[in-house]
């Protein structure tokens, strides 16, 4: 009988592959092998050869501990996605992935530190969300500003603000035009807001994500299937969307800050409220200081004036701070070393730093962390020819490879 690899996760070959967009087709020809192969690794039928399973490692960039580590099993999904068209279920499978896997890293650091708790209104929701009116979700969203302490001031920091109130944000890319951001809560578990990295756009990202926390607040009993309902998902969209509008601009302050509803008004507001022009423009609208015909006129001179983009779209991005510095707290506090974080986690150092926040690189430099190195015992260092004994407290580096 040919060997195997004992213990090996067929499911996790199909996250690794997923991860990278690849089919099973793909895979095999990379591989060397037959698609029938890699279905059956797959399915936990068959598991691959020593050889071949050095190859899936080297291929796709992940050790052979992460294929013998068990998945958890989370049941039902309940990702709310921006954007159900066919065009993004190849970036859905790889952010689905992806989002996993950023899971399993916060559910690691979860062992060693208490994260805030979740912190969000508690609402009493119509049970059915199509009732839902525009008075009832600005009431939402400023009951959630109360309740994080921001009243009707201008919010400087979005990200900081979910996470302050025990929700988890994630950067990374999602690599197509439509998919933005998703979120995620299931009961037991934390919640996720996860916010794609590849347009680089703050105020869009800003947005996004009170977009997301929208859904989280509005829609958190709405079935999956009613997400998947082309006529529902515009309505959840919506409602998202005017959620994001009230919480990022209170209709008040909003109100007063803005002397008239014009192009350079909303370039100037747009240093304080650090929403988009083009934002504001539909804000106005909702607040009735725009009619249907003056909003048409104003968008189409927005698309001429801004082309090439807006002013101010250079910001940086809103970086996620409470995943890196439970990574920063490990190391600096020599709980763990880079190479034992590598270990544990079992993902690619490259993964980790894109799902965990933290600056490129910086695993790159692990074999040279400080180790303490064994010394040698004493009645030998004594002898003539044994050298010179290393003292316990001599610090060694490891070279770098």
């Amino acid at each position: 009988m040919k060997p195997t690899t004992p213990g090996f996760i067929g499911e996790r070959l199909t996250q690794a592959r997923r991860s990278i967009g690849l089919n099973g087709i793909g895979l095999a020809g990379l591989l060397g092998v037959s698609a029938t192969t890699i279905s059956q690794y797959e399915k936990n039928k068959q598991s691959p050869r020593p050889e071949v399973m050095d190859k899936i490692c080297d291929k796709l960039n992940l050790s052979r501990s992460f294929f013998l580590r068990p998945i958890v099993d989370r049941g039902a999904r309940k990702l709310r996605y921006r954007s159900l068209s066919a065009a993004t279920k190849a970036a859905r499978d790889r952010a689905e992935v992806r989002f996993e896997w950023a899971r399993e890293i916060v559910e690691y650091l979860a062992e060693k530190f208490d994260f805030p708790k979740l912190n969000l209104p508690q609402i009493e929701l119509p049970s059915d969300f199509r009732s839902f009116t525009s008075e009832f979700i600005e009431e939402a969203a400023m009951s959630c500003r109360q309740l994080w302490g921001f009243d009707v001031r201008p919010i400087p920091d979005v990200v900081l603000a979910l996470e302050s109130n025990g929700i988890i944000v994630i950067r990374g890319a999602l690599g197509a035009e439509t998919l933005d951001a998703f979120s995620e809560h299931l009961p037991n578990d934390f919640a996720y807001i996860f916010l794609g990295s590849d347009k680089g756009l703050c105020a869009r990202s800003r947005f996004d994500a009170v977009h997301e926390l929208g859904h989280l607040i509005l829609h958190k009993n709405v079935e999956q299937k009613d997400f998947r309902n082309p006529s529902d998902f515009k309505i959840l969209e919506s409602q998202a969307h005017r959620f994001a509008a009230s919480f990022l601009l209170p209709a008040s302050s909003f109100l007063k800050s803005l002397w008239a509803p014009t192009l350079d008004a909303f370039r100037v507001q747009k240093e304080t409220w650090n929403v988009s022009i083009k934002g504001m423009i539909v804000r106005a609208r909702q607040l009735r200081l725009l009619d249907a015909q003056q909003y048409q006129r104003m968008m189409i001179n927005y698309a001429r004036r801004f082309r090439d983009g807006e002013p101010g779209d250079e910001k940086e991005l809103e970086r996620p701070r409470l995943v890196p510095r439970c990574f920063d707290a490990l190391v600096s506090g020599r709980i763990r070393t880079k190479a034992q974080l590598l270990t544990e986690l079992s993902l690619s150092p490259n993964d980790i730093e894109e799902l965990a926040g933290l600056h490129r690189g910086f695993f790159s430099g692990f074999l040279g962390e400080v180790i303490q190195m064994p010394v040698l015992k004493k009645q030998d260092a004594e002898k003539p020819d044994a050298g010179e004994a290393i003292p316990a407290n001599v610090i060694f580096f490891r070279a770098n490879s």
